[in-house]
């Protein structure tokens, strides 16, 4: 997440990326936002890298991708101690808060970069 509020959108390859793999910005937030909201009980949603192209995913508990062979760019706690104090039981409303002003893009493209290079090194 971004140390501040500000609605800032992807750029370069994680932008085309987003909109080749996934559909579009727009398809992006609508399935990132359900990932999130969907997620029973505690856990996470995820935009990741994994064979090549970016995928969105929740996961419960402690699990993470990275044992999926999954790149990890972004991810919304879910966990109720993530949004509570603020946003007591509104899940929905603490998801769309983050999407819309919280997405640290330039952690993401950073973390593209890096899942990238190192499929092409194992390849």
């Amino acid at each position: 997440m971004r140390a501040t509020a500000g609605g800032s959108k992807p750029s370069g390859e994680l932008a085309r990326r987003i909109e080749s793999d996934l559909g579009g910005l727009e398809t992006f937030r609508k399935e990132f936002e359900k990932a999130a909201v969907e997620c029973f009980g505690s856990g996470w949603a995820w935009l990741v890298l994994r064979d090549g192209k970016l995928e969105i995913l929740s996961t419960s508990n402690a699990d993470t991708p990275i044992v999926m062979g999954a790149t990890p760019l972004l991810t919304i706690d879910v966990w109720e101690h993530a949004y509570y104090l603020d946003y007591e039981n509104r899940r929905p409303e603490f998801v769309k808060a983050v999407i819309g002003q919280l997405l640290n893009w330039e952690f993401a493209a950073q973390q593209l970069q890096r899942g990238g290079a190192g499929a092409r090194k194992a390849a």
